[in-house]
């Protein structure tokens, strides 16, 4: 599990196709990796990924033909910038939302307006994620955690003050970009059950 606060920015300095699928080299800059033993969990740009032979510069991780067909990671290139956050400890503060790493699509970015000092980004989602998207309830993007301001049929806004754009990859998109994806955990588990209610 993760809190979509980005602890640094980190960068795809190799991919290596692997039997079909790609490992791939990810340097973590800032982020200290002293505690990330092989095989913990690191999200990359909001993708949940095992960290394998981390040290001191980086890790390597192993992606699979599923995450490289519904993320960004299978258009990445060696070179592109990544957010990363390592794995919640129960001691941590959740400082943004509980998030999965498990990617459910991509958005594009639809629209960047300015809005005081912040920015105000506009996203299109695929029309089966609509649903789980609600005014003032959380999102994941490329990892952040956000919240959405408003909603209007498959696309929804949020706000980026100047700090997120500082610290996060959104100071390299620009409308057009794909971006991972995920929505809010307890809208999926709030729709199951009231599934399970009105089928008894």
């Amino acid at each position: 599990m993760f809190t979509g606060i980005i602890q640094a920015l980190g960068r795809i300095i190799r991919i290596e196709p692997r039997g079909g699928d790609v490992r791939l080299h990810i340097e973590t800059g800032s982020l200290d990796l002293s505690d990330v033993a092989p095989g913990d969990s690191i999200a990359v740009s909001g993708v949940c990924l095992t960290a394998l032979e981390p040290s001191v510069q980086g890790f390597f991780a192993d992606v699979s033909n599923e995450t490289l067909g519904l993320t960004t990671l299978g258009d990445a290139a060696e070179g592109d910038v990544v957010n990363l956050e390592k794995a919640l400890r129960l001691a941590d503060r959740l400082g943004g939302h509980l998030v999965t790493g498990h990617v459910d699509g991509l958005a594009e970015v639809t629209a960047i307006e300015i809005d005081a000092r912040s920015q105000r980004w506009c996203f299109r989602v695929p029309s089966g994620l609509s649903r789980y998207i609600a005014r003032k309830g959380s999102v994941c993007i490329d990892g952040v955690s956000l919240t959405v301001n408003a909603v209007d049929g498959d696309e929804f806004e949020v706000n980026l003050i100047p700090h997120t754009q500082q610290v996060t990859t959104f100071s390299q998109r620009q409308v057009g970009d794909a971006v991972n994806i995920e929505v809010d955990l307890m809208a999926r588990y709030a729709e199951r059950l009231f599934e399970k209610e009105t089928q008894a």
